[in-house]
């Protein structure tokens, strides 16, 4: 297999707009985007994007992240996804870019705590 680009989403809810809520979704979505995909190296993250939704500004999710051991050097960048009645509130989502050696179709992404309703297709047991 050739290495290529390819991506690696995942999402999870905050249970508060609280540094210590955001940081504990955060740190958990990253360990298990990392567990799920062995191949994801933060070496080869050529670019991630948080997005939250209008109801978390407690803290940016990129520096929580960058705050892991070899995430320092990741490009990241923070948005704030649009307000939409009815979404899923204090959600938190990531996409990150990532040269790797694995086909896209096993690429796990993980969809943790609430964030788990927005795509039950791609939800898998560990």
């Amino acid at each position: 297999m050739n290495w290529r680009v390819r991506g690696i989403r995942g999402a999870t809810t905050a249970e508060a707009n609280t540094y210590g809520a955001i940081r504990a979704a955060v740190l958990e979505l990253m360990s298990e985007l990392e567990t799920r995909n062995p191949h994801l190296d933060p070496h080869e993250v050529a670019s991630a994007t948080f997005s939250v939704t209008p109801d978390l500004d407690a803290v940016f999710p990129a520096q929580i992240a960058r705050s892991r051991s070899n995430w320092e050097i990741v490009p990241f960048v923070d948005v704030q996804h649009f307000a939409v009645a009815g979404s899923l509130p204090r959600c938190i989502r990531v996409l990150l870019h990532v040269n790797m050696p694995v086909a896209q179709r096993d690429i796990h992404h993980v969809y943790l705590r609430g964030a788990s309703e927005l795509r039950p297709d791609l939800v898998r047991l560990p």
